[in-house]
């Protein structure tokens, strides 16, 4: 007589079991199945394409009733499974019946997490997990309103994508930095974003959901930051989470899944689980492959065979129809690590593998994924890849080890191949130039062709043709690497973010093809710098992307505490600030207390933690940031002027208090440092400042490029003005014209001694059109630099920087 066994659950996984099950042993159960849902087993992976119209139910259908009737197997439809008796070895069902059983698997897969946020029980709030969600969106999509998808995740995207084909004008509102952020990296992330916009969906990230709005139904959603989002529709994609409240209510051990053995046997042996809902070796599972290991393994458990299951490393696809991405294994940055990183920015292609100790450990691609199956399966066996590492990266095809001959692709080109896009160029045009005018280096085919004279995004391409046309005697012109994460200068870089229009780090590493994946410390604060010059107010600043210095607004020192400097306006100060200082040294027990160089007065010895308290009451008393860390405007020294001195020409404390609230905040390549002296004695040092100020009788000196630190320079002077506007103007022009041309890490005198003292003079004296265009966008980032950095941390920004991870006593610590 055959065993009873009976199923609670008819999703994938025990379907795949069943499947395992009938073939190996067919009559050696009486099956049963008890589904909540009203319907055959179906493939659950493919409801996107039932969302965005390109497949019906019954196509994804596995299981049809004539497949169970076949079988002679019992399907309870619509029939919940309310309790297991586990002494007396029955289930019961919310429309009574009772089932005794021999072996008792549960299947009950997983629950879709809600954000508990006001309003998240308002009609017209979905979440998408099984058919009727599914079948609710379609419904909802009729009216061709707006929905807002929270989750940017691989469901969350799948049902924008779903929902923008069904003609809604979608949002996704996503908590993170980039979409997908578990399975992709930033790089990646960046292509999907833009891919997914490229559709017409509209994407928000870094973006915290405060409430759904609406009274009878959902009218909106509401972000933290106060932005509203009109939405007839929501759709919770945030997450799942094993559904274990069946096996819990019955005495079974449950963790974050359903605990079960290598054999899926529960801590009942008669009851087994499978599938999202259980646990094994602390992980859970919400991929159909590792589903699909353990059905294999809990049907040869079912017939006595010896099977165990050891776990699984998964694998991720959007099923997004025109998008391709692949993701598997453990791509996380860390010191044992390397990695094998190609961009092809005109194809949007994006491959990186991660390997440690020679072997891969995790790999993502974007926009060619052919080989994903080939990297994961080296994965998966953890095979040594050393001798064909040199090409590994470029697939299967070439895992003979052979290395490639990066003239052949050029070489193989038809003349008619457009080599230039922006303007046109074709092979034949290149080469024919010259040899036709005997043209010998890059600059001279640009002139003549045109080729990579606009983005500059097929130099590599151009240089190649001239390498091949002029062979061993083209001896390219090398420019400096910014770092050896990119062939690119700085001077490079800076021209493709303009040309490109590139608007974030990621963005700028895919599309100049970055030959790592995420940068290192030479680079990302180079770019950060870049990107928020070229493009203030639309530039959000990567706070990870800082030295220390800057990201916690103060200097550290050897002893691994900090110091303050509040920022006193020319130098000057009052009875109040420095009761205030005063305060705050005796408050937080600060060791030292002394007078810089530059007129101000330095907190030093303070606490990591204590920096917000010590902040908090220095702003109380009306002071800001002194930037003293900043690669930005320090301080503008002075004299007493006029007002004090018997020598003073002009009001030189006044005129440094304008100039210190006029460009205080201002991010620029290096540290910057002003001083203005009152007359030519120069008490205040102006002659070896980034920009000095030397008051005489007929007006003002203005001089630049002077240095006392590592380097002494001396300033030279660029003119001679007669008004205080003017110095201002000067100013803010010479501020800017630096910020636009100089080189991360270079100091005003480093870049004029690049760029020429007198195609400065000419930009900022004589060209007077161009001085005031300077001035004019220095006054338009300067409307988005003047923010108090001690503020908006006082007020909760990035409190996570000043917690300490764990109070470790000396105790504690030997244990």
């Amino acid at each position: 007589m055959a065993e009873r066994l009976l199923i609670v659950g008819n999703g994938m996984a025990p379907g795949r079991m069943l499947e395992h099950l009938l073939d190996k042993a067919p009559g050696r159960y009486d099956i049963t199945i008890f589904n909540a849902e009203p319907r055959v087993n179906y493939d659950r992976i493919m409801l996107s394409p039932v969302l965005s119209g390109e497949k019906s139910y019954e196509q994804i259908v596995i299981h049809g009733d004539g497949w169970y009737i076949k079988n002679g197997i019992t399907l309870h439809k619509g029939t919940k499974v309310t309790g297991i008796d586990r002494a007396a070895k029955t289930i019961s069902t919310d429309n009574g019946l009772v089932e005794s059983y021999d072996k008792l698997v549960i299947a009950t897969g997983s629950v879709p997490f809600i954000i508990p946020v006001p309003g998240h029980t308002l009609p017209g709030v979905l979440s998408y997990r099984d058919l009727d969600d599914v079948d609710a969106m379609i419904l909802a999509s009729k009216a061709r309103g707006n929905a807002v998808v929270i989750g940017g995740g691989l469901l969350g995207l799948e049902a924008a994508a779903g929902l923008a084909e069904q003609g809604m004008d979608v949002t996704v509102v996503h908590l993170m930095p980039t979409l997908m952020e578990r399975q992709l990296d930033a790089s990646a992330g960046y292509l999907l974003k833009k891919e997914i916009e490229r559709r017409g969906i509209k994407v928000v990230t870094g973006a915290n959901t405060k409430a759904i709005l609406g009274t009878s139904r959902v009218e909106g959603v509401e972000l933290e930051d106060g932005t509203v989002l009109p939405a007839s529709l929501v759709v919770m994609a945030v997450g799942i989470r094993p559904n274990g409240w069946l096996a819990k209510e019955s005495g079974l051990t449950v963790n974050r899944g359903i605990v079960v053995d290598d054999q899926m046997r529960t801590s009942d042996p008669d009851i087994f689980s499978l599938g999202e809902c259980v646990e094994h070796r602390g992980a859970t599972y919400g991929l159909v492959a590792p589903l699909y290991e353990m059905a294999g393994v809990l049907a040869r458990t079912l017939i006595d065979e010896p099977a165990a299951y050891n776990g699984s490393v998964t694998a991720t696809k959007l099923k997004v129809t025109g998008i391709s991405l692949f993701s598997a294994g453990d791509f996380a940055e860390a010191k044992d690590r390397e990695e094998i990183v190609l961009r092809d920015a005109a194809r949007g292609v994006y491959k990186r593998l991660v390997l440690k100790e020679g072997k891969i450990i995790g790999t993502v691609l974007y926009g060619d994924v052919e080989d994903g199956a080939w990297f994961f399966q080296l994965l998966r066996e953890g095979a040594d890849i050393a001798e064909m590492r040199q090409t590994l990266i470029f697939g299967q095809g070439y895992a003979g080890g052979a290395p490639l001959d990066p003239m052949a692709a050029v070489a193989a080109l038809p003349d008619e191949a457009e080599i230039c896009g922006c303007n046109g160029v074709c092979k034949s045009k290149i080469t024919g130039a010259i040899t036709a005018n005997g043209l010998t280096s890059l600059e001279e085919v640009r002139a003549v062709t045109k080729a990579s004279a606009s983005c500059g995004s097929c130099t590599g391409l151009v240089e190649k043709l001239i390498g091949l046309t002029l062979g061993d005697t083209y001896a390219p012109k090398v420019s400096k690497a910014a770092c050896g994460c990119t062939d690119l200068g700085h001077d490079d870089i800076r021209r493709l973010i303009i040309a490109k229009e590139l608007k974030s780090i990621p963005a700028v590493m895919q599309e100049l093809e970055w030959k790592t994946s995420c940068g290192c410390s030479k680079c990302r604060p180079a770019l950060n710098y870049y990107l928020l010059a070229t493009w203030p107010g639309d530039y959000t600043d990567d706070n990870q992307s800082r030295f220390i210095n800057e990201r916690v607004h103060a200097n550290i020192q050897k002893d691994g505490t900090y110091s303050v400097v509040p920022r006193m306006w020319g130098g000057m100060t009052s009875a109040k600030e420095l009761r205030a200082i005063a305060d705050v040294a005796d408050k937080f027990n600060i060791p030292s207390v002394k007078v810089t160089g530059g007129q101000r007065i330095d907190l030093l010895g303070v606490k990591k933690e204590d920096l917000p308290g010590v902040w908090a009451d220095l702003n109380a008393a009306g002071m800001v940031s002194g930037h003293a860390y900043a690669k930005g405007l320090r301080t503008v020294k002075t004299c007493v002027g006029t007002e004090w001195c018997r020598f003073g020409t002009q009001d030189s404390t006044g005129l440094g208090i304008k100039l210190e609230k006029f460009t205080w905040g201002s991010w620029t390549p290096h540290k910057v440092k002003l001083g203005v002296s009152g007359c030519p004695r120069n008490c205040a040092e102006a002659t070896v400042k980034d920009i000095g100020i030397i008051c005489v009788d007929s007006g003002y000196e203005f001089h630049i490029a002077g240095a006392a630190g590592l380097e002494v320079k001396q300033t030279v002077l660029l003119c001679k003005i007669e008004t205080e506007e003017e110095v201002l103007e000067y100013t803010g022009a010479l501020m800017q014209l630096y910020r636009e041309q100089a080189h991360y890490l270079d100091r005003i005198h480093k870049w004029m001694h690049r760029v020429g003292f007198d195609t400065v003079k000419q930009q900022i004296v004589e060209d007077h059109e161009r001085r005031r265009a300077l001035f004019a966008r220095f006054v338009h980032a300067q409307s988005f630099a003047q923010v108090d950095p001690w503020a908006e941390r006082v007020a909760g920004a990035f409190d996570y920087e000043f917690k300490p991870l764990a109070d470790l006593r000396f105790a504690q610590a030997a244990e």
